[in-house]
């Protein structure tokens, strides 16, 4: 299996196709394939050749970045790069990796392509992460969560808020059902329509309540009360 990722910049501006190729060339992770000015001659390509990671500007004179994104039939992760902070919104719908702001700095441009690189060998499993893990998108950007870390998830509609053990909270556009589907499900348990919990820090269940770690309670609905058995079964 490739485990470096191949790479396409997409920029109208040839300075900046000049930097991030630079950046790329000095990166061991990465490996360079081609560059374009132009959008249209880009997604030609890229709708003929295998790409894992595309560095997309979205202010383009024919086609946006985002439109450029959209219309690909097989889409590799994407890093958009532009001198404007209104299109953040775009790049978090489109699941991007990271969004990185003009003039890009290599320091900030290795920080995204580990993001990529880490989430890449996640998504096919070539190498194993002893702390188990998943990804989801917070804040415009990619996030990577130890699983130990979790205390609960709590559904807010559209959304999940992940409660962490630190007190810290992050919040992704994700209904929980799809949520749970990236937890295993001996570790985490759903216990009401708006929780599912961490099972290794319940440390009671009294009352149709249970207990966290932290001491905090969240409610045992009906329809999830067989949890009470399994739990004090584990």
């Amino acid at each position: 299996m490739n485990k470096t990722l191949r790479c396409v910049v997409v920029d109208d501006e040839p300075l900046a196709i000049a930097l991030i190729k630079s950046y790329i060339e000095v990166s061991p992770q990465l490996t360079y394939l081609n560059d374009f000015e132009d959008a249209i001659a880009a997604a030609e390509y890229l709708n003929l050749h295998k790409v894992d990671l595309l560095f997309l500007d979205i202010n383009m004179p024919d086609i946006s970045g985002i439109d450029l994104y959209r219309s690909l039939t097989d889409k590799p992760m994407v890093i958009f790069t532009t001198a404007y902070k209104n299109y953040a919104y775009d790049g978090f719908e489109l699941n991007a990796i990271d969004y990185l702001l003009k003039p890009i700095d290599y320091i900030r441009f290795k920080k995204a392509v580990n993001k990529a690189f880490e989430y890449y060998q996640h998504q096919n499993k070539i190498e194993v992460d002893a702390d188990e893990s998943i990804f989801v998108h917070s804040e415009y950007k990619l996030v990577k969560i130890n699983l130990k870390n979790i205390l609960y998830l709590e559904s807010l509609e559209d959304y999940v808020k992940i409660h962490m053990v630190d007190g810290t909270l992050i919040l992704t556009l994700m209904p929980l059902k799809k949520m749970i589907e990236k937890l295993p499900h001996d570790k985490f348990k759903r216990i009401h329509r708006s929780f599912v919990v961490s099972v290794a820090n319940v440390k009671s269940v009294l009352n149709r309540k249970a207990k966290l770690s932290t001491g905090q309670e969240l409610p045992i609905s009906d329809t999830y009360v067989d949890f009470i058995n399994e739990w004090k079964n584990q």
